[in-house]
């Protein structure tokens, strides 16, 4: 991804050196790394695996795109149930076939962060002996809440609006002017 150029001021910025690393990624990084991903990820695994992974990353795409729509109309919700589908689809696909053929370790940060919560519960009990954890294999696992709410989103959207239109943040500017002063809000 650091090899991919920038693309505007406004469009595509620069990706850090290394993409895995980056700890709380905004919301235009995710974009700009799901609009780049397909370029940066042709060619990296064999051809059976390399081919589920761009249709996987298209349909991602495709359907964040459709998701993040400001104004939706009957087919473009209709186009939205079909991408959820589509994506629903691929992303067994991908567990199925291309994840069954790869082991895949967690992510050396992750690894210290386990090794350090370990010897921090090691160091509270003392009577009892506990072995410090090694890099663990992780498997892809599509029983997250995050894919599961993927097939809610066209009724949300039918109830409630697109995201734009509302908000859950606590309501601010309901409070007197003199309690306003001790909040980060700025009126």
């Amino acid at each position: 991804f650091h090899q991919i150029s920038s693309f505007g001021k406004s469009a595509i910025r620069r990706f850090p050196s290394n993409i895995s690393e980056v700890r709380q990624q905004t919301a235009r990084t995710f974009e700009d790394i799901l609009q780049c991903a397909i370029p940066a990820f042709e060619g990296l695994l064999p051809s059976e695996h390399d081919a589920i992974i761009r249709t996987l990353l298209f349909r991602l795409a495709q359907w964040h795109a459709l998701a993040k729509l400001r104004i939706h109309t009957d087919d473009s919700l209709q186009q939205l149930e079909e991408a959820t589908r589509l994506l629903g689809r691929q992303l067994r696909k991908f567990r199925d076939f291309t994840c069954s053929a790869f082991k895949t370790m967690e992510l050396p940060s992750e690894a210290t962060a386990q090794r350090r919560r370990q010897e921090n519960k090691i160091s509270l009990e003392p009577t009892q002996t506990t072995s410090v954890p090694t890099t663990r294999q992780k498997t892809f696992n599509l029983s997250t809440y995050k894919l599961h709410a993927l097939g809610d989103y066209v009724n949300s959207i039918r109830t409630f609006g697109t995201t734009d239109s509302y908000t859950t943040q606590i309501v601010g500017h309901l409070m007197a002017s003199s309690d306003r002063r001790s909040t980060h809000f700025k009126y």
